[in-house]
């Protein structure tokens, strides 16, 4: 059996595949290994085709972004205003209730013991009817709620829609785009502005969602609905509620209205921040340490004149002293009668 050099074919390993999939990092920049050498539009034109699929645009979209900007109170507040945003009109734009009321009548065969009434966002409750009885030859009576409550309802889910797109377009530039967002101070002036729109609309959405849904509680209270049919009017008749509608999720919606006012209003120090305007009224005092040269040398110029002075003149003092105490010592030991000479001692 002959070996033909040009007829074998290797295959190539399975541990040179694998490397040659993964991403690589040039320049501080993470590619896929397909479209490592490409730059422009060759690199926009052959990344996610089917023969050579990859994600390049988005590795290199993720790898330049600053997302230490997250940890700042600027970032971090803005991911903050983008959740509660999704909370505030998600509770509030997906909300459906009912509530269930009987109607006995003195004849019981004419009775409805399970009237059944539903609602929704918008809360247009005149748009909303049921059917009662009348107690009389199995009559019905249709009635329908009384208010208009879509205009609050309304306002404030728009308000929570447009704050998360927003938040979103916001978070883009800071993490992507964060040197034009800086650049000729342009960006936080126009954030500073839409922040500030957002605090305000944000105190009137909630204020009036919040007045809106204590009217929607009172036009849905069963109590208030019965007082709408005829047949309990009458004493022989006895209507009663059967269960109650649920509000704790328009409850929590006008909760995340007035947080999403502490977090756009507290925003504003931190984007008012970016913009420069305080930085000359925050610069720092000069530095009280050693004082200038010219100075200092002065001072010790003048400090030194003294201190040379006192010591100069302290040692022909001690030495005075010293020299006159032993001249009065002498002095006084001859005033005591003692022997000046030995030819006077005789």
């Amino acid at each position: 059996m002959s070996f033909i050099p040009g007829n074998r074919t290797d295959p190539e390993p399975t541990e040179v595949q694998v490397v040659r999939s993964s991403p690589v990092l040039i320049q501080g920049v993470l590619l896929c290994p397909h479209c490592a050498g490409r730059k422009g539009a060759d690199l926009v034109g052959r990344c996610g085709s089917g023969s050579d699929p990859c994600v390049c645009l988005l590795l290199q979209l993720v790898a330049q972004g600053q997302f230490r900007i997250l940890k700042v109170p600027l970032g971090f507040i803005k991911v903050l205003q983008w959740f509660f945003a999704i909370f505030a009109f998600s509770t509030c734009g997906s909300y459906s209730g009912m509530f269930k009321m009987a109607v006995e009548c003195k004849n019981r065969t004419e009775s409805n013991l399970a009237i059944q009434v539903e609602f929704e966002y918008p809360f247009r409750l005149h748009q909303v009817y049921f059917d009662a009885p009348t107690c009389k030859d199995r009559a019905t009576d249709r009635i329908f709620l009384v208010g208009d409550y879509s205009s609050s309802a309304e306002f404030f889910v728009t308000i929570g829609v447009f704050a998360f797109l927003y938040s979103t377009a916001a978070l883009s530039i800071y993490v992507f785009f964060y040197d034009k967002y800086k650049e000729n101070n342009k960006g936080p002036l126009i954030d500073l502005g839409v922040t500030a729109a957002f605090a305000f609309m944000w105190l009137v959405s909630s204020a009036a969602w919040a007045k809106g849904l204590s009217d929607v509680k009172t036009a849905t209270d069963p109590d208030e609905v019965i007082t709408l049919i005829d047949a309990c009017e009458k004493e022989e008749n006895s209507c009663r509620e059967v269960h109650d509608p649920v509000m704790s999720g328009l409850n929590t919606s006008v909760a995340f209205g007035f947080i999403n006012l502490v977090l756009w209003a507290g925003n504003l120090w931190f984007v008012f921040k970016e913009t420069g305007i305080i930085a000359p009224f925050m610069r720092a005092p000069p530095p009280e340490g050693k004082p200038a040269p010219d100075a200092y040398a002065q001072q010790g110029a003048y400090e030194q004149d003294p201190y040379a002075s006192n010591q100069g003149g302290y040692q022909p003092e001690f030495n005075q002293q010293g020299y006159n105490q032993e001249a009065e010592y002498g002095q006084g030991y001859g005033q005591q009668g003692a022997p000046t000479s030995f030819s006077n001692q005789m």
